[in-house]
């Protein structure tokens, strides 16, 4: 009997020693507290270039070294498709979404898989959506304008209508809208202040259809065209490489917010909320002004070499917009565009 139970010990002494190597689950978990249930690296789908977000993960990882993040930079229509086919398997991988594609999100707001959080810094930030609730929230103000190629327009654009003179026959440019939310945005807010009409004229003059918002930037600078509809960020990352451009304004802005959101269900709920309070924080705003585009905070200091609005004065001028009366018809509004500036 005495061997037996000698025995006995031995056996619940190494169950306890290889359960204790094995599990040390609670320590585990706890451990990696900061990233979120069982340690999962924060996943985070953009649309913005490599350059802003590589620094603001930089950044949010220099501030919380204990939280693993990883992001995947894509069109916002490749996230979105990637995001259905995620639903449809029955888990969204990603923890955070920041896109330009505003409409996207009063979308997932309707589907049900967007976590409400109300980030405690809100009362720092200038805020373009009038029902807002805390499903996302607006952490760039995009502004697009007339981008020219100074070598082949001599006299800068003040108006809209500009672009219907000879200068600019044949040699105008918008990004496709179903390839580009800053585009599509831009359509819908040209066309609800003007309507059909400007995109007629745009038409008779030549107006030509091209593909990401990048590459139109790309073909103004080479000339192959002479202008384009342009994003802030994008033309100004050209002009400071020596690009022959120059990025106009007329007075009614077409200004583009870029909505943060978490994901509903988040195994990383947390961090993710970290991550939209970081995103959000002076000095991550600060990284998007310097890439020339708008913060949301009014107290980030622009640089003077991007000729950018204050963000207080962006959303004075800008294009009004109902962004849930634009929701349906965003299928109808490319189509409408793309029927009209295509024509024979």
């Amino acid at each position: 009997m005495k061997k037996k139970g000698f025995i006995l010990l031995l056996v619940a002494a190494m169950c306890s020693v290889i359960f204790a190597g094995c599990g040390g689950g609670p320590k585990q978990q706890s451990s990696s507290s900061g990233s979120g249930a069982k340690g999962n690296k924060l996943v985070v789908y953009t649309s913005m270039k490599e350059s802003l977000i590589s620094g603001i993960v930089e950044g949010f990882k220099k501030k919380y070294p204990d939280i693993e993040v990883d992001y995947q930079s894509a069109g916002a229509g490749k996230l979105m498709a990637k995001i259905a086919a995620e639903r449809q398997s029955g888990h969204i991988l990603a923890d955070v979404i920041w896109t330009s594609e505003v409409p996207d999100f009063y979308q997932m707001k309707k589907d049900g898989i967007l976590e409400v959080y109300k980030t405690p810094v809100m009362k720092d930030l200038i805020n373009p959506f009038d029902d807002y609730d805390g499903s996302f929230t607006a952490a760039r103000l995009g502004t697009l304008g007339i981008v020219i190629n100074t070598d082949k327009i001599k006299e800068a654009p003040t108006q809209w209508s500009d672009l219907f003179k000879p200068e600019y026959k044949g040699a105008f440019g918008i990004a496709d809208p179903a390839l580009s939310g800053t585009s599509y945005m831009s359509i819908a807010l040209l066309q609800q202040k003007f309507g059909w009409e400007f995109f007629n004229n745009l038409h008779d003059n030549g107006t030509r259809i091209g593909k990401g918002s990048g590459q139109v930037i790309d073909d103004t600078s080479s000339g192959e065209l002479s202008a384009s509809l342009a994003v802030d960020y994008i033309t100004n990352s050209k002009i400071s490489k020596g690009a022959h451009l120059q990025l106009c304004y007329p007075p009614e802005l077409l200004v583009v917010p870029s909505p943060v959101a978490i994901f509903k269900g988040s195994g990383n709920m947390d961090a993710a909320k970290k991550f939209v309070d970081y995103l959000l924080s002076q000095e991550a705003q600060t990284m998007v002004a310097n890439q020339g585009t708008l913060p949301v905070r009014s107290d980030v200091e622009i640089p003077a070499k991007f000729h950018l609005p204050s963000p207080a004065d962006a959303m004075k001028n800008a294009i009004k917009v109902n962004y849930m009366e634009i929701l349906p018809q965003k299928e109808a509004t490319i189509k409408q565009f793309t029927d009209i500036i295509s024509k024979k």
